[in-house]
């Protein structure tokens, strides 16, 4: 019955956070060479937090913009859902629900425009960190800060080792993503976090030779490979609460 509870509160914090997303979705789905839109397709120029970056995206006039309100809504519930189901009553639960909505919202960009913005990335490494210290020191925690913070350091310097040898497949923005997803999953092992670095560089191949079998890119076509790293963080924290 508790588990039954805190997968409903977790249902219910994803489908609230991400109503929330589409809004940033748009404003950040720019070139690498912008921050971010500062006004809708409407010329109307955003203005206050709230009414800036948060919510459905829709212009003054009443048409709707960016991703689907519904869809991004559907997408957080579902993840949040998953990983309560398996994570259950850890103090780290309350990390990764913080974490997912913003993990959706980068993969949306990623996905849009390849790019995955600093102003989430960085930020989104040192609070999973820290959130991630404040739970190592609750009762009850399946995990070790520790290795959260080796793990994230040693997936960075893979990442980074990557981009230095092919900077045209790996971005550095998924270089600045791999602290987040190496504390993830290093929470749990290594085990765990070479097995969600694992699960998510195979998606991420399945994905590009499915278009390819497809003749919708070629084999010199660039995808984004944030979507996938975070799905194999996901991944992670699935196999480690559950083999905990």
């Amino acid at each position: 019955m508790e588990t039954l509870w805190i997968t409903a509160a977790a249902v219910l914090w994803g489908a609230g956070t991400g109503l929330l997303i589409p809004r940033a979705a748009y404003r950040l789905s720019v070139p690498p060479e912008e921050e971010w839109r500062a006004t809708c397709p409407g010329g109307h120029a955003f203005a206050g937090f709230r009414d800036s970056w948060l919510g459905q995206a829709r212009c003054a006039d009443g048409d709707s913009y960016g991703p689907s309100m519904p869809a991004m809504a559907a997408i957080t519930a579902a993840v949040c859902a998953v990983l309560s189901s398996a994570v259950g009553a850890h103090p780290e639960l309350l990390v990764w629900l913080v974490i997912v909505p913003v993990g959706v919202l980068l993969a949306t960009v990623d996905l849009t425009v390849q790019r995955l913005p600093d102003v989430l990335t960085l930020p989104l490494a040192a609070i999973s960190l820290g959130l991630l210290g404040v739970a190592a020191l609750l009762p009850g925690t399946d995990g070790n800060w520790g290795r959260a913070l080796l793990g994230s350091l040693a997936f960075s310097s893979f990442c980074l080792v990557m981009f230095l040898i092919n900077p045209a497949a790996f971005g550095f923005g998924d270089v600045k993503l791999a602290p987040t997803v190496g504390a993830v999953t290093g929470w749990y092992g290594w085990d765990t976090l070479i097995a969600g670095a694992i699960t998510g560089f195979v998606v991420f191949v399945l994905y590009g030779l499915s278009l390819i079998v497809a003749r919708r890119t070629d084999r010199k076509t660039a995808h984004p490979l944030g979507p996938f790293l975070l799905a194999g963080a996901v991944a992670g924290v699935l196999l480690g609460s559950l083999s905990s």
